[in-house]
């Protein structure tokens, strides 16, 4: 790959972030999911993962370029519970292990 080419594939790389990450702040359906969440007590951090790949198409002369996105699942943040978090899951017949913390 060319330098050049490789700078462009960083930036439309940035692009791509930078707009994903405005969508998701300015989304009213994941702030309202994120508000329900820390008006229950919670604090709230979220995480997504992408990755964006690409490859120069052929004979497509000046076509848009195309890029596909594939989100993998990541190994989960350990959960800590408090005992109040706890307490409200027997509440609904959670089952919940007794490990010492």
């Amino acid at each position: 790959m060319r330098k050049e080419e490789g700078d462009d594939v960083t930036r439309l790389t940035r692009e791509v972030s930078a707009t994903l990450q405005r969508v998701l702040s300015e989304s009213p359906q994941i702030n309202h999911c994120l508000n329900r969440i820390r008006s229950e007590g919670y604090e709230v951090s979220l995480v997504l993962e992408a990755t964006l790949g690409f490859s120069r198409a052929e004979g497509r002369g000046d076509a848009s370029p195309t890029f596909d996105v594939r989100v993998e699942k990541a190994e989960p943040a350990p959960l800590r519970m408090t005992p109040l978090d706890k307490k409200f899951l027997r509440s609904l017949k959670i089952t919940v292990d007794h490990d010492e913390e």
